[in-house]
């Protein structure tokens, strides 16, 4: 695999491009969750312009009148290219993909088709919240493998629910975050071997959502679940969106390894009718077009990362941060700060700064929370100020 390339001097940082004025015009989630005197680093929306090759792609589509139903493999073709460039996977079989509305609802369609209603999904908390609700509400039974104390998959741990999940004889999945959310962890090859391994031995089906994989540090290596050997009856998800921002252009890309193929066949044409056309063609043209962008917001993310932990150790030592390899997401240890089990709440109400409580992150995320880097070093530094000023 290779490492991402290091941002070319010259491109400006989309993370500066918009001012808080600007942003607070926006009416998506982030911006009108809260009243207007809340700085908002909660939800994974990133305050940056649309990449001018997506922009252009949206643009032409309006002008054309180019608004019908999706169709054809562009986007597979354009992810297959981007994956070999920036990954060094030349095996990603565009055959076996499928697009579908986005990636929850691709895990949910993935879910259908290889557990049945009350077989039990793997997760490892503490992880992204809307893999319980998504599991639940599929009529699918959550059970629980906590990372390890470095925040890493723990084998051991593993494999003892695998173990317990399929003791009934019944079907069982793994629900893989890869990187993971909210740590930023990047699992490495072996680790994804090891799994690919323990989940053969015991029968589990991987179903590995990936929508952060393009969001890694420079000096990370992100390895495609179904690139490791021993993952051919694996299923994963990917999409542009957490990369370039495109979560309101919805489509994403199911993806089987050879042993799934048949899996993937069987699910219901209609789904496909469900992304955007306009997704699609705004997803395709990310991958294909901008790189030179993502690069940008990479080398912005990284120095985000640095200034927060430099603010942290001055402005709040009593922090744990291990700043991620990938995703725009910061995993906060504030239990020292003794602020119960939900600092959030506290920050917003004291300190008018929105951020994710860790409690519906699952074990682990008590006296935690989360905070979205993807924004201004203005903003970052204003965030801490005010929850320094809410201990006050």
């Amino acid at each position: 695999m290779t490492s991402n390339p290091q941002h070319r001097p010259g491109e400006p940082n989309p993370l500066r491009a918009l001012t808080l004025d600007q942003l607070r015009r926006r009416t998506s989630m982030k911006w009108r969750t809260h009243p207007a005197d809340v700085l908002p680093l909660w939800v994974a929306e990133m305050d940056v312009p649309l990449a001018e090759p997506v922009a252009r792609a949206v643009t032409e589509a309006m002008q054309l009148g180019d608004t019908g139903y999706p169709v054809g493999t562009a986007y597979a073709e354009a992810l297959a290219a981007f994956a070999g460039k920036r990954w060094g996977w030349d095996d990603l079989a565009v055959e076996r993909t499928a697009i579908v509305p986005d990636v929850m609802l691709g895990v949910v369609e993935m879910l259908k088709l290889v557990t049945g209603p009350g077989d039990p999904v793997i997760v490892n908390p503490p992880v992204y919240p809307p893999f319980y609700q998504f599991v639940t509400h599929l009529d699918r039974r959550v059970v629980e493998a906590p990372l390890g104390a470095d925040l890493r998959i723990d084998l051991g741990i593993l494999e003892e629910a695998f173990r317990r999940a399929v003791a009934g004889g019944g079907r069982a999945a793994y629900l893989l975050c890869s990187p993971h959310n909210p740590t930023g962890t990047v699992h490495t090859a072996d680790e994804l071997a090891a799994v690919a391994a323990l989940a053969e031995r015991y029968g589990v089906r991987v179903v590995a959502d990936e929508i952060h994989a393009p969001v890694v540090t420079a000096g990370a290596r992100f390895v495609p679940y179904l690139s490791v050997p021993g993952a051919e009856r694996g299923l994963a998800l990917m999409s542009a969106s957490k990369g370039w921002n495109l979560a309101g252009l919805k489509a994403a890309l199911a993806l089987a390894g050879p042993g799934a193929a048949a899996d993937l066949a069987r699910m219901p044409e209609e789904v496909g009718h469900g992304p955007s056309h306009v997704g699609v063609l705004a997803h395709t043209a990310a991958l294909r077009d901008g790189t030179a962008w993502l690069d940008a917001v990479l080398a912005g993310l990284d120095e985000n990362r640095r200034l927060l932990t430099d603010l942290l150790a001055e402005h709040l030592p009593g922090v744990v941060h291990h700043p991620g390899e990938a995703t725009y997401l910061a995993w906060l240890d504030c239990r020292a700060l003794g602020l119960g089990d939900d600092p959030a709440d506290v920050f917003l109400h004291r300190g008018r700064v929105a951020l994710s409580s860790g409690i519906p992150f699952g074990t682990g995320g008590a006296g935690h929370l989360r905070l979205n880097l993807a924004t201004s070093p203005e903003v970052i530094t204003e965030a801490v100020r005010r929850m320094r000023a809410a201990l006050e």
